[in-house]
């Protein structure tokens, strides 16, 4: 058997803690020395701990993970609760991510207030252009970013089954859906008759006279500066904005902080 102290050294927990789940009954000694109150653990009970350590540092409250251990649950069950609970810790993880990427977009358009550099905006008309796209709706803007990766994931898939190569870069558009929220067209540049088939469509996409452009250098997470550059070029110079801002992906490497796009937002008047 092992002191309380030897068995705090294998499990790597500390003996102040081994009390603790004691004293809640998670883990009791296995025996305990009437007369000096010394606690002894067996080397059998490390599974025990380990168990213990693994669901607690999941997220489990101490209740639940005696509930979870007192059921006798297989290593198989112990596993798949696991499992799914990483898989929820990992969607909470990255949503805090997007979040955190958002505060920081906004804190440097915050910044960047009273600087333009209207060198970076370029005037110019835009050419028609046949795109493949598939179409879906997000909630407000800070959930674009979730619904249009796996939108255009599934896009590519298509083209593929399909048998049709993009022909030039991606390019996603919004409207404002009907019902509220945002419609997103995620498309990408191809030569192939106009239609609709499943849910993919071939669509031109109209030329427009003229719109105000600026390079992005990041990741979309971080566009929020960029746009605010070009809503306060498009104010300054007399223009009037005549819709979103059409989203070209010129370079899209696997690190998004390299990832570069030409936003262009059509403009009326001046």
């Amino acid at each position: 058997m092992f002191t309380i102290g030897d068995f705090a050294r294998h499990g790597r927990v500390s003996v102040r803690m081994l009390r603790h789940y004691d004293a809640t009954g998670v883990l009791r000694p296995a025996h305990v020395d009437p007369a000096s109150g010394y606690r002894y653990y067996t080397a059998a009970q490390l599974a025990r701990l380990n168990r213990v350590i693994a669901l607690k540092d999941l997220g489990f409250t101490l209740q639940q993970v005696q509930a979870i251990l007192d059921q006798e649950v297989t290593t198989g069950e112990l596993r798949a609760m696991l499992r799914l609970r990483h898989a929820e810790l990992e969607a909470a993880m990255a949503a805090a991510a997007a979040r955190l990427s958002q505060v920081e977009a906004r804190l440097r358009s915050i910044e960047s207030e009273g600087q333009m550099p209207s060198n970076d905006v370029v005037l110019k008309g835009l050419p028609s252009v046949r795109l493949a796209e598939l179409t879906a709706v997000a909630s407000d803007f800070d959930t674009i970013g979730p619904v249009i990766q796996p939108l255009y994931e599934e896009l590519f898939r298509r083209l593929e089954a399909a048998g049709v190569a993009p022909t030039g870069p991606g390019v996603a558009y919004y409207e404002d859906a009907p019902d509220g929220g945002i419609l997103i067209h995620a498309g990408v540049e191809v030569s192939a008759p106009l239609g609709e088939n499943d849910g993919l469509k071939i669509v031109d996409l109209p030329p427009v006279e003229q719109a105000a452009t600026i390079m992005h250098h990041g990741s979309m997470e971080s566009v929020l500066p960029t746009v605010q550059t070009l809503g306060r070029w498009i104010d300054a110079h007399g223009y009037r904005s005549a819709g979103y801002p059409r989203e070209i992906n010129l370079e899209c490497p696997d690190n998004h902080d390299e990832w570069v796009t030409e936003l262009q937002e059509p403009v009326s008047g001046a």
